[in-house]
């Protein structure tokens, strides 16, 4: 009688695993929802043309990795390598999508790419992530990375670090591939096949090269953020500030580009260097044009992917004992609530959103969720977005409100409303 194995690549997740794997998906589902991210959940396979067009034709991925297979009337389909682009072509084909409009989704589910299995990178794999549209504001880029941190502290992982770059735009992008172009016209010959033929294809892929040989070569190439154009370097250097301020531990690294086309500006990894060489444990960034590419409207939209068994395997050596607390930094990460919103931040002007997007901070590492305006709009408009997502209370800070020190806490359910200090809003939401 035949006997049958896993196939390579792929594993089975056992009963005595599982526990695990539900814990994580737990926290996921509890951390997003407390920054007003939805599930969405996409098909395993797509049509090919999809992640051609949004990943990169001459994309690792694309050209060597992809489960691409016809079905009985010959379409070419995909089993989907990333869920970013399924996700874009949902929220278009379901108008989610749409001017003056924030939509915040996220996804768990299994990716497949077909790569040399080893330990942290399997043939079938799994990603949690979300992605955020309509928001150019860099405190989204903030957002998204402290998101990130925040899923992680719960889960008790220790000894991470944040790597951070901004690859620029359109506008800029061109000069600063021709700068590597020009390093790497006398270097690439001596340099690996795949670098070759990036040096052809995408001369910016190279920098994502893991062979041993490459590294000296790459260790002197042009750093994008010297080639930003002026629009790019302010919003990076927003971003900078705004994680400097939540007192984020990161590092600007220049060779970080990531293995997806569609990125553009800031770019991030969390690495987690215990182990070893495929120590990315989560990654992502800004990706403005895609929307446009796949069909839509311009669009600004931002997010990342977690990589579920690389946390894992950090879960399995770091992570706080079950029905134990874990600590983040000084405080404790409470979860209060499973994602509906208590509060939106209602500001008004940029000092106002900035003092708003630090007490937003707050009152989420305390287990409170809440939301924040992050397209500039007026007061009434803002307002009628808190009333539909139903949240108990709305925090109005303007610039009468940034002089006394205090805002105006408005009771939704009966519009009984009073004048709130900044330092006692976590309090009195609480009462």
């Amino acid at each position: 009688m035949a006997k049958y194995a896993v196939p390579r690549g792929t594993k089975d997740i056992l009963p005595d695993e599982t526990a695990l794997w539900q814990r994580l998906e737990s926290a996921c589902r509890r951390v997003f929802g407390l920054y007003n991210y939805g599930e969405i959940r996409t098909p395993i396979f797509e049509a090919t043309d999809l992640f051609a067009r949004s990943i990169g034709v001459s994309s690792d991925i694309v050209s060597k990795e992809m489960y691409e297979f016809k079905d009985r009337k010959g379409r070419s389909l995909t089993l989907r390598p990333e869920a970013t682009a399924p996700v874009v072509r949902a929220a278009l084909e379901n108008n989610l999508i749409g001017p003056d409009k924030l939509t915040k989704l996220y996804y768990i589910g299994p990716m497949f790419r077909y790569e040399r299995p080893q330990a942290g990178r399997q043939r079938q794999f799994h990603q949690a992530g979300v992605e955020v549209f309509g928001s150019a504001d860099p405190l989204v880029d903030a957002e998204i990375i402290l998101l990130n941190l925040q899923l992680f502290q719960e889960l008790g992982l220790n000894d991470l670090s944040v790597n951070l770059n901004s690859v620029g735009c359109s506008v800029c992008r061109p000069d600063y591939r021709q700068k590597l172009k020009e390093y790497f016209h006398d270097k690439v010959k001596k340099m690996c096949a795949d670098c070759l033929n990036r040096y052809e294809t995408n001369t910016l892929r190279i920098l994502d090269c893991k062979e041993a040989g490459c590294q000296a070569a790459l260790e002197g190439a042009p750093a994008a953020v010297a080639s930003l154009c002026p629009e790019c370097l302010a919003h990076f250097q927003a971003a900078i500030k705004t994680l400097d301020y939540q007192q984020v531990n990161f590092v600007v690294n220049k060779r970080l580009v990531r293995g997806l086309d569609y990125y553009t500006r800031t770019t991030f990894e969390i690495i987690a260097p215990s182990l070893g060489a495929q120590n990315a444990i989560s990654g992502g960034g800004r990706y403005d044009g895609l929307v446009e590419t796949l069909g839509g409207k311009p669009t600004p939209a931002a997010g990342f992917a977690v990589g579920m068994e690389r946390v894992i395997t950090l879960m399995t050596n770091d992570a706080v004992p079950a029905g134990q607390t874990a600590r983040m930094g000084r405080q404790e990460c409470l979860m209060t609530n499973e994602g509906d919103i208590i509060l939106y931040l209602v500001t008004l002007g940029e000092e106002a959103k900035k003092l708003g997007f630090d007490q937003l901070v707050k009152l989420r590492k305390k287990g409170i969720s809440a939301e924040i305006d992050y397209l500039g709009r007026s007061l009434k408009a803002q307002l009628k977005t808190a009333d539909r997502l139903g949240v108990k209370y709305v925090y109005i800070i303007g610039e009468a409100e940034l002089k006394q020190g205090q805002g105006i806490l408005k009771k939704m359910a009966t519009a009984e409303q009073k004048e709130i200090k900044f330092d006692s809003l976590e309090e009195e939401i609480k009462l």
